[in-house]
């Protein structure tokens, strides 16, 4: 054998021996993407309708984000009980679909007083309903950073809630996720806040949309700074038209919203692609029934690409 035919042949052999060994293989896929939608997008559906809905269409799981306009999920028939909350939850799990976030209305950077009471309240009744229903996540989120407190303060104020939350979910097998959102979504910001809330029960979710649409920061750049904290990933679309933002079907718009879906399936991301039709938001923009199953179809075709 030639030695640069035998060099070349040893070195495919190592090679495969070693994918071997770590039981890899050069054919092997990556798995299917785990989708779900947030209830933001059909926010006049009852939670039978909704299920139903996720799946028939082959979703894997469901973000709530209120049912019926009540954003309160604790306050929502189905959850009000221990018992409505177990029938709930079997439901569920009948319809081969799972509870995967619960949107509270938790917001961390207010100061002192009645206010962040009522918000850190909320935070706990969302990590008990979570536990109760077993849902892996609950989101809570900054809005506007306070004036009065500046943006120094605020985020200082936002880490403290997320670790006295942090700590209140322990052993309850739920973590809490900040979304990059409002004010909060420069990657410096976010890594400072995450680094200050570090805990085994504390995460972000990344909604690239918010986060472009203001800074521009690449995709890229994001995750490579973020990548260690993201446990969920809120998917959407976006264009400027007339002057303001509008949201459209994924794909449509601006955002290089597949470009970071393709960074995150290349890092064998295992967290849910959960499209944000804010739909009860924005009620100009499509029914949920269209934009939730064109949101299945395009996610399903890119991926068998």
């Amino acid at each position: 054998m030639p030695r640069s035919t035998r060099r070349t042949f040893l070195q495919t052999t190592s090679l495969l021996s070693a994918a071997a060994l770590m039981g890899l293989s050069f054919t092997e896929k990556r798995p299917a993407p785990l989708l779900s939608f947030s209830t933001l997008g059909c926010p006049d559906w009852d939670l039978k309708t909704i299920i139903d809905f996720a799946a028939k269409h082959g979703y894997d799981g469901i973000e709530l984000r209120g049912i019926q306009r009540e954003l309160d999920l604790t306050k929502c028939k189905s959850f009000q009980t221990a018992a409505a909350r177990r029938e709930t939850l079997q439901q569920a799990k009948d319809a081969g679909v799972k509870f995967i976030n619960l949107g509270s209305s938790c917001t961390l950077h207010f100061a002192a007083g009645v206010e962040r009471g009522k918000n850190i309240d909320e935070g706990k009744r969302f990590i008990d309903l979570a536990n109760d229903i077993e849902c892996p996540f609950i989101r809570v989120f900054p809005n506007n950073f306070l004036k009065e407190n500046g943006k120094e303060r605020s985020m200082e104020l936002i880490s403290k809630g997320l670790l006295e939350l942090a700590e209140y979910a322990k052993g309850a097998g739920v973590k809490v996720l900040i979304e990059s959102h409002g004010d909060l979504v420069y990657i410096d910001d976010l890594e400072k806040i995450m680094i200050a809330a570090a805990h085994e029960n504390t995460g972000m979710i990344w909604d690239i949309s918010n986060m472009w649409t203001i800074t521009k920061e690449p995709p890229a750049a994001a995750y490579a700074r973020l990548k260690k904290y993201i446990y969920h990933a809120h998917i959407k679309d976006a264009k400027l038209m007339d002057g303001k933002l509008q949201y459209v079907f994924l794909g449509k718009g601006d955002v290089p919203i597949m470009q970071a879906v393709d960074i995150l399936a290349k890092d064998n991301y295992t967290g849910y692609y959960s499209f944000e039709w804010e739909k009860l938001w924005h009620p100009e923009i499509g029914e949920p029934e269209m934009a939730l199953a064109d949101y299945m179809n395009v996610m399903k075709e890119h991926f068998k690409a």
